[in-house]
């Protein structure tokens, strides 16, 4: 690290060796839907050039307001949707390129929990077939009776009942659904998990529970997160890394204490502003969010240009570049340093 406030720019094409995930430039562009007349084929731009790298045994958080882009990065790196453009790595191993068939013995080591629990689960099947299902799609190896002990321990490790196996998702509460989706997440022994808002359907009550479960699978299982969220006080107390997102982009990356104790980006800061907190006997007032740009038609400089306080005419023309910091931290911004 040089005496300078800033350092070279990270290049995002050298391999992470260390990471367990990696995305290069990843890009998902969607077609939207037009007239049949129309000569215009209008594109949203839902990932604009996305680099992390994902360290082994992390909870790497996501933030960012709803539209940003932070559920489209996880479907992408799970496999849900294939990217417009640019490479997702998994242990080294390029995997957005793989058909089906090739990337089948990964997904086992893959998984994902949804944000609903109510809409997440199949309501025709019971708790039993929901958790026996990825077993024997992704290991068809195991027996009947290899199954059923699999499922039963991890039903045991998630806290739920043994007896909840024949019971159908309408006859539980949100947690256990929940709970039940975790489950299903793990029966397979994955290594990582990309967990999309798992506690926002939630009551206020459950969700601690969910969270310190979470806590304690990644301790006993050596699991990576993927933590997608938009409750930066949640991200303060779970996440070892955040990267917070703007229609499509990383703003700012950095470890979670360096971000809360020292914000670089104007964007970060208004977030953490947006946090309720008690002082002087009443709530904060947030400042005002300002205007969003049109993601299909986005400004040519930074795109948090219209809604930015120091916004200068190099940012309307400019598009700033992750850059890093000398706290360590990576900013998408002219004048974070």
């Amino acid at each position: 690290m040089t005496d300078a406030a800033v350092t070279d720019r990270a290049a995002p094409d050298a391999p992470a060796t260390d990471a367990i995930v990696e995305t290069r430039g990843v890009e998902v562009r969607f077609a939207l839907p037009t007239h049949f007349l129309s000569r215009e084929k209008p594109v949203l731009h839902a990932l604009n050039t996305v680099d992390i790298a994902i360290r082994p045994g992390e909870s790497f958080c996501v933030v960012g307001e709803s539209g940003c882009g932070k559920t489209t990065l996880g479907r992408a790196i799970i496999g849900l949707l294939k990217p417009s453009a640019g490479e997702i790595y998994f242990n080294g191993q390029r995997i957005d390129t793989m058909d089906e068939a090739t990337r089948k013995p990964i997904r086992r080591d893959m998984q994902m929990v949804f944000q609903n629990p109510y809409a997440s689960l199949n309501p025709r099947r019971n708790v039993f077939e929901t958790l026996a299902e990825p077993i024997r799609h992704l290991m068809p190896e195991k027996s009947q009776s290899e199954t059923r002990a699999q499922v039963e321990e991890v039903l045991d490790a998630t806290g739920c009942d043994p007896s909840w196996q024949r019971k159908l998702p309408h006859e539980f509460s949100g947690g256990q659904r929940q709970r039940i989706a975790i489950a299903r997440a793990l029966v397979t022994n994955p290594a990582f998990i990309v967990a999309d808002e798992p506690i926002s359907a939630l009551d206020v009550s459950i969700q601690a529970q969910i969270l310190n479960l979470m806590s304690d699978l990644q301790d006993e299982r050596g699991l990576t997160y993927l933590f997608i969220t938009h409750d930066l006080s949640v991200v303060e107390h779970f996440g070892t890394r955040v990267a917070v997102m703007y229609l499509g982009r990383v703003m700012e990356l950095a470890e979670t204490e360096t971000l809360f104790a020292a914000p670089k980006h104007p964007y970060t800061q208004l977030l953490l502003d947006a946090i309720p907190r008690i002082e002087g006997g009443s709530f904060d007032n947030p400042k005002p969010p300002g205007e969003l740009p049109d993601p299909v038609n986005m400004p040519p400089g930074c795109p948090f240009t219209p809604r930015c306080a120091i916004a200068e005419e190099r940012c309307r023309t400019e598009r700033p570049e992750l850059r890093r910091l000398e706290n360590g931290a990576q900013v998408a911004c002219h004048f974070a340093d």
